[in-house]
């Protein structure tokens, strides 16, 4: 991994860490995804199918498209005991924490007789966008744990996956048994910016739905972009990263396989991974100890691309200057090794999910921590959130006014309609209030 110095390489530094996305506006990519969205808009499962043809090389019929109860009980004649113990252990930790995100109905009432209030309902129907992994060999099952049961404990009654077929034409069964733990039955095998449009506008085959969550390739970011407004989204997924600020009492090993842990994932050359230290001599021993453990990873060249572009170690002047840009990258994934960690928490103002300690490392809350994995990437934990339970909830408000609470607030009403020229709004308040004081 490369090491840079802040009190040399300042600029270099801030390159290196700005997670900020280009724009994509009437980019190649957009006009392709649009031009998909509108065929299976207006086309269907018939352009479903052509699609999905072309881009996965699978020929389906309709009938084909969902996976059947046949296809599911066979797929969960293949998942071993111990997979299906360690998915209902992550179940279990995932819905505690997420319940305790179920918010509660509330009203006010006034002595005025003003009554407000919020009421709070989930969507009827939720869909999960699934990515493939490599070429169906590597199916993401926690990502169908973390995208259902939120929705599932937020009372949403219909929830789907939609996830690219492998090259038999089939889905990985560990994603069905994943499913299955979930209670989703209808799973849909169609994937890319096709399957986007299909849940947000609906097929003869696919029901629509209300919001759509899930992680994708570029193709599947933009089409859910360009749906946004029509259905609700989770957010606009990029790379994974990870920052780790480490003070100089830490194991090298530890930290180095805690950097290739995101630096493996794909897309090639893409994910981020981080380490600022005040500490040199940590520096060298991490940069050491990665090179030591790359040679032992199944996906060594994913790993080695992405520190090569999107990775590196900084030598800080300070773990003051190490927060500082932290909070200026605002990371995905943020690790806080360093003495007293607890008493470093309040100088974290950006970060999507904070790790504290050696033994809190990345993959535990990717896995089983129960804290929710789809969390906001490039840049944007500046103003956004991690997947929750709120994501499934609409908010509606609730008001009711008395005579005796209209007549104390009405005439204000009728003075701001005054200056915004809404004459018709003014008069609606000032006719009941002219009843009320003849």
């Amino acid at each position: 991994m490369k090491i840079l110095r802040t009190d040399q390489d300042r600029d270099a530094v801030i390159e290196l860490l700005n997670r900020r996305p280009e724009p994509q506006q009437g980019t190649a990519l957009t006009l392709t995804v649009a031009g998909i969205i509108d065929a299976v808009r207006t086309g269907g499962d018939e352009a479903l199918l052509k699609l999905t043809a072309k881009f996965d090389g699978i020929a389906l019929t309709p009938e084909q498209l969902r996976v059947s109860a046949e296809e599911r009980e066979r797929a969960l004649q293949t998942v071993s005991a111990d997979v299906i113990e360690a998915l209902r252990l992550a179940k279990e930790n995932i819905i505690a924490f997420h319940r305790k995100q179920l918010p509660k109905d509330w009203l006010d009432i006034r002595p005025d007789g003003v009554i407000l209030g919020q009421r709070y309902l989930p969507v009827e129907a939720a869909g999960l966008y699934v990515p493939g992994g490599v070429a169906g060999t590597t199916p993401l099952v926690s990502s169908v744990l973390m995208n259902a049961l939120p929705a599932l404990v937020a009372g949403v009654e219909r929830i789907i996956i939609c996830t690219p077929p492998t090259q038999d034409g089939t889905v990985n069964p560990y994603l069905i048994a994943a499913a299955e733990e979930c209670g989703i039955t209808e799973i849909y095998k169609v994937g890319g910016a096709q399957a986007i449009a299909a849940m947000a506008y609906g097929t003869e085959t696919i029901a629509p739905v209300n919001v759509i969550v899930g992680p994708g390739n570029q193709y599947v970011t933009e089409a859910k972009r360009q749906v946004y407004g029509f259905v609700g989204l989770d957010m606009l997924a990029g790379p994974s990263e990870l920052l780790i600020i480490a003070d100089g009492d830490n194991d090298p090993q530890w930290v180095a396989a805690d950097l290739l842990s995101q630096a493996e994932h794909g897309p090639v050359n893409e994910a981020g991974s981080f380490l600022l230290t005040p500490d040199a001599g940590l520096a060298a021993a991490v940069a050491e100890a990665v090179r030591q453990q790359m040679a032992a990873l199944s996906r060594r060249t994913i790993a080695e691309a992405s520190l090569e572009r999107s990775g590196g170690i900084v030598v800080t002047t300070s773990l003051d200057e190490a927060f500082e840009l932290a909070n200026f990258t605002a990371p995905e994934h943020l690790e806080l090794l360093v003495k007293d960690p607890w008493n470093h928490l309040h100088r974290v103002k950006h970060a999507g999910a904070v790790f504290i300690g050696p033994y809190s490392t990345e993959p535990i809350g990717d896995y089983v921590a129960g804290t929710n994995h789809v969390l906001p990437t490039n840049g944007t934990a500046r103003f956004a959130s991690g997947l929750n339970v709120d994501h499934f909830i609409k908010k509606s408000s609730i008001i009711s006014y008395s005579s005796a609470g209209l007549l104390r607030n009405g005439p204000a009403a009728v003075k701001i309609s005054e200056v915004e020229g809404l004459g018709a709004h003014g008069n609606a308040v000032q006719l009941r209030l002219d009843r009320l004081n003849s």
